[in-house]
C-alpha cells in the first residue's frame, strides 16, 4: 500500500505525519489536536458553496461580482466566479468602489473558452445595439461541460452546492439538477418592472398595469436587438425553469407594486424570489481612490452644480453625435464630468480603442467647466460626490440603480435592449429624471440645442430642482433599506437563511 494511501486510511484527520530513521508515526495524541480536527472536519461537511455564473457583458459581470463580494463579506461563504479568463479579469480590473479584500476571498476560476472574434463597434450603424459583442455571447454557449466538471467537484465537497446564475447562463448551468445536493437561482440585472412586462405581460397577452395617461407614454416592448440575439435568448430561457428562484437587484421601496406582482405569478409556478438589492456598497469611505483625477476635480466643485455624463459600456457614437454632445453641454454653461469612450469588445484587452475626436479647442474652451475623462471611471464614486447634481445616462440598469441609490437625477438617454424602459420607470414612474431623446426618435439625431436645454432645465431650473429632490428622497429610503431591519436586508438575510438551511 502507497504512503499516502495508508495515510489517509488511518489518519481521517489529515495531521501530519512526521517521519526518522525512515519510521512514519504521528506526533503524540491531544485532544485539543482532535477536538480542532474534528472542528475542521464538520465545518468542511456543512459548508454551503456557491457558484456565481455570470454572462459576459460588463453590467452582468460587475453586478454579480457585486453580490459575490456579499457572500464573502457579510456572510463569509465560500464563492467561486465562474467564467473565462478574459471576463473574470475584465470583471476584477473594473471592480466599482469594491473593497480589494472582499475581491481577494473570491475564487476566480477561470474557464477554458475557444477563441472568439472580438471586432471593434460600427460607430454609424443605425441601431445602438453592441452586435460587436456576439461572437463572444455565442461563446459562452460553449461552457456547459467544464461548468458541469466544477459542480460536481463542488459537489463531492460541500454540503450544498448554490449555483446564482445569470438568466442568459441557463443552458450552461442545467447540469445543476443532476446533483443531489445543488440548487439554481437567477440573479436579474434588470428592473422587475422590465422583467413583468417582457417576461409576463408580453409573452401571455397580459395587460401592462398602468393608468391611461403612462400606457400612452409606454416605449414599445418588441425587441430592437438583432435576430441572432433574439435566438440566443430564447434558447437560454428554455432552461429558466431548472432555477428554485429568483434574486433581483431592486427592492419593495423601489419597486414594491412591481415586485407583488411578479410574486403572484411565480407563486403559480411554486418560485421564491428575494428583492436583495441595491446589492452595491452604499459605504465607500473605505474604498474610494481619493486620487482619481475625476474625484480631485470634483473635490473644487460646488454641491450638486456638476452634471455627470456617462453612456455605460456598450454604446458607442458617430463623429456627428460626439459634436453636437460637445456643443450642448459647451453652450449649457452647465459644469460637466464627461466619460469620452468607446463601446466595448468581446475582449477588451484586445484591439487598439478609438479616439473621439471633438470640436476644435473644445477642452481647452471647457477647462475649470468641464472634464472630459477618456479612460474608465469609478462611476458610483462619481455619483456618490456631493458635487454630482445629475446624470446623462444611457439607462442601463446598472447605471439606474447606482444613479437612484445615490440620489442623483437622471437625463435619461436610452440606446437599446431593455433600457427604453428603464427611462421610462424612472422619468414617468419616479419622477426623478427628464428624457433626453424620445425612443420613437431614436434614428434621429440629436442636436445641440435639445442637449442644452435638457442639461440647463436638470441643472438649473426649478423644474430640475423639484425632480432632484425627489431623487434625494428616494435615495436615502433605498440607502436605508440596505441596514439592519430594512426591507434590502430582511430580503437578503432571508435568502441567506434558505440557502444555508
Amino acid at each position: 500500500m502507497k504512503l499516502e494511501t495508508l495515510h489517509s486510511y488511518i489518519n481521517p484527520f489529515n495531521t501530519k505525519l512526521y517521519r526518522r530513521h525512515n519510521l512514519y508515526f504521528f506526533p503524540p495524541f491531544s485532544m485539543d489536536n482532535m477536538n480542532e480536527n474534528l472542528e475542521n472536519l464538520k465545518k468542511q461537511e456543512n459548508e454551503v458553496a456557491i457558484v456565481m455564473v455570470p454572462f459576459p457583458a460588463q453590467s452582468h459581470l460587475n453586478q454579480l461580482l457585486q453580490l459575490a463580494c456579499i457572500f464573502t463579506s457579510s456572510y463569509d461563504l465560500p464563492v467561486y466566479y465562474v467564467g473565462s479568463a478574459t471576463h473574470n479579469h475584465q470583471a476584477r480590473v473594473r471592480a466599482n468602489a469594491l473593497n480589494p479584500s472582499d475581491i481577494a476571498k473570491i475564487h476566480f476560476h477561470d474557464i477554458p473558452t475557444p477563441d472568439f472574434a472580438s471586432p471593434a463597434p460600427d460607430p454609424n450603424a443605425l441601431s445602438k445595439f453592441p452586435a460587436q459583442l456576439l461572437p463572444s455571447y455565442n461563446a459562452c454557449t460553449l461552457l456547459r461541460d467544464p461548468i458541469a466538471l466544477l459542480l460536481r467537484d463542488i459537489s463531492s465537497k460541500s454540503r450544498r452546492v448554490v449555483v446564482v446564475h445569470d438568466v442568459l447562463m441557463s443552458y450552461n448551468v442545467q447540469d445543476v439538477c443532476s446533483l443531489h445536493n445543488a440548487e439554481s437561482y437567477v440573479f436579474n440585472c434588470v428592473s422587475v418592472f422590465f422583467m413583468y412586462c417582457s417576461f409576463i405581460c408580453l409573452p401571455n397577452g397580459m395587460p401592462i398595469p398602468l393608468d391611461e395617461d403612462l400606457l400612452k407614454k409606454l416605449p414599445s416592448l418588441e425587441a430592437d436587438a438583432p435576430e441572432e440575439i433574439n435566438k440566443l435568448v430564447a434558447f437560454q430561457l428554455q432552461y429558466r425553469d431548472i432555477r428554485s428562484g429568483d434574486l433581483y437587484n431592486s427592492n419593495k421601496v423601489l419597486e414594491g407594486a412591481s415586485l407583488d406582482l411578479m410574486e403572484k405569478f411565480a407563486s403559480t409556478q411554486n418560485k421564491n424570489q428575494w428583492a436583495i438589492g441595491p446589492i452595491l456598497p452604499t459605504k465607500l469611505d473605505n474604498v474610494s481612490d481619493k486620487r482619481n483625477r475625476c474625484l480631485e476635480w470634483l473635490n473644487k466643485q460646488p454641491p450638486r452644480s456638476v452634471l455627470y455624463v456617462s453612456f455605460g459600456s456598450s454604446t458607442t457614437f458617430s463623429d456627428k453625435e460626439v459634436m453636437e454632445l460637445a456643443m450642448g453641454l459647451e453652450r449649457s454653461k452647465q459644469k460637466f464630468v464627461w466619460v469620452l469612450r468607446d463601446a466595448d469588445r468581446g475582449d477588451i484587452f484586445s484591439g487598439e480603442a478609438r479616439r473621439f475626436e471633438l470640436p476644435e479647442g473644445f477642452e481647452k474652451r471647457v477647462e475649470g467647466v468641464g472634464l472630459v475623462v477618456r479612460e474608465w471611471a469609478p462611476q458610483l464614486e462619481i455619483l456618490a460626490h456631493s458635487s454630482i447634481g445629475g446624470f446623462m445616462s444611457h439607462c442601463g440598469w446598472n447605471s439606474c440603480i447606482e444613479s437612484i441609490t445615490m440620489g442623483v437625477p437622471i437625463a435619461a438617454w436610452p440606446m437599446h435592449s431593455e433600457q427604453p424602459l428603464n427611462a421610462f420607470f424612472v422619468t414617468e414612474m419616479l419622477k426623478t429624471g427628464l428624457l433626453v431623446k424620445e425612443w420613437q426618435k431614436r434614428e434621429e439625431l440629436v442636436t445641440a440645442s435639445s442637449i442644452e436645454n435638457v442639461v440647463r432645465k436638470l441643472m438649473a431650473s426649478e423644474e430640475g430642482e423639484e425632480i432632484r429632490r425627489r431623487a434625494e428622497e428616494l435615495g436615502a429610503a433605498v440607502r436605508q433599506s440596505t441596514e439592519k431591519g430594512g426591507a434590502s436586508q430582511l430580503e437578503l438575510d432571508s435568502f441567506i437563511s434558505h440557502i444555508t438551511r
